[in-house]
């Protein structure tokens, strides 16, 4: 039996007979389906369609889930929204009523129907189109995480009161590796970190390696910066190589790391990163930090088994967004280490 699913605000659940009211008072109105490739409908199309969501909610095996989106407070039927399996694939799909757009209700439904689809039904990867000219929807699929994969020229009926016959569709898509990062994500944001200001920062030295603090650098928000410790690493009284400091979690950390460190290459193989990041963790621990997240790139073996040495997890190996400085760097490809530090 098809489970139904809260949200914030909303009861998802099956369609009903009873239903017809609150559906045909925006199905009925071309207004509020100036961007869908089918209505507006008449009265026999709407309860149509209603007969055919009640039919599919029972078919077994099921392929296609409708559900309507109902008010949890009001009872009223805002809207609905879809999913439709192809195999370890699903497209999803989502209609507000006009006079609730602009609240945030298509993020709601989308992020409930891309749970159903990896959390309960297991699948490899959901999609979704919408018209190119409907700015409101693609905005609802890059708040939940979807990739705009491609423009297709002439790929939909043409919206409503346009005089072509075919307009333009664009194509965005989620893998489960994709979904799982951004639980993860949301997971590293919600741990401690306190920052009021930067420390003084104490001799930072096991008696082998010394850190000395160059610079602190202040956050820059509209960036998603968050501030940063920049360290020398000394040894012998030599110059060894250098670490820096995050103070913070953000979504670019996840993939860039709180802790960067490179090594003099003539002084590499001694084990001085993995000391440096002992000593750093000093200053995180200050900070009300209690993980730290360190990243390499993937065929970066020697980065790697500093990670290892210190007992840092493997979470992932993960594939970099576009949007990120290292994409553009050139790496495809990092693998994601949590560093316990409490």
């Amino acid at each position: 039996m098809m489970k139904s699913i809260e949200t914030m605000r909303l009861t998802l659940r099956k369609f009903m007979e009873s239903d017809f009211g609150d559906v045909h008072a925006y199905a009925r109105h071309a207004e509020n389906m100036i961007y869908m490739p089918w209505g507006p409908n008449d009265e026999s199309q709407t309860r149509a369609f209603i007969e055919r969501a009640i039919r599919t909610a029972e078919a077994e095996p099921r392929v296609n889930w409708q559900y309507a989106a109902e008010d949890r407070i009001s009872g009223v039927v805002i809207g609905g929204c879809d999913i439709h399996i192809r195999g370890d694939e699903a497209a999803v799909g989502w209609i507000i009523r006009r006079d609730h757009w602009k609240k945030g209700y298509g993020t709601e439904m989308g992020m409930a129907m891309l749970g159903l689809a990896f959390d309960d039904l297991n699948l490899r990867r959901v999609e979704a189109v919408c018209d190119a000219e409907n700015t409101a929807s693609y905005r609802v699929m890059e708040k939940i995480g979807m990739r705009r994969e491609g423009l297709v020229w002439d790929g939909r009926p043409a919206k409503k009161f346009s005089d072509k016959q075919y307009g333009d569709e664009l194509r965005y898509a989620i893998l489960r590796d994709e979904w799982e990062i951004q639980k993860e994500i949301t997971y590293y944001n919600d741990l401690p970190c306190r920052f009021d200001g930067f420390i003084d920062v104490p001799d930072l030295t096991d008696g082998v390696v010394r850190l000395i603090c160059t610079e602190k650098k202040p956050g820059i928000p509209e960036k998603a910066w968050v501030p940063a410790y920049e360290f020398i690493v000394a040894a012998g009284g030599e110059q060894v190589g250098g670490i820096n400091l995050r103070i913070g979690y953000t979504a670019g950390l996840y993939y860039g790391g709180q802790i960067g460190y490179n090594t003099v290459e003539a002084y590499r193989g001694r084990g001085y990163a993995g000391r440096a990041c002992k000593l750093a963790a000093i200053v995180a621990k200050a900070h009300g930090m209690t993980k730290l997240i360190i990243t390499n790139e993937h065929k970066n073996t020697a980065s790697r088994r500093v990670c290892e040495k210190l007992g840092a997890r493997l979470v992932r190996t993960a594939r970099l967004p576009e949007w990120h400085d290292l994409y553009q760097e050139g790496n495809r490809y990092e693998n994601i280490f949590e560093w316990g530090i409490e």
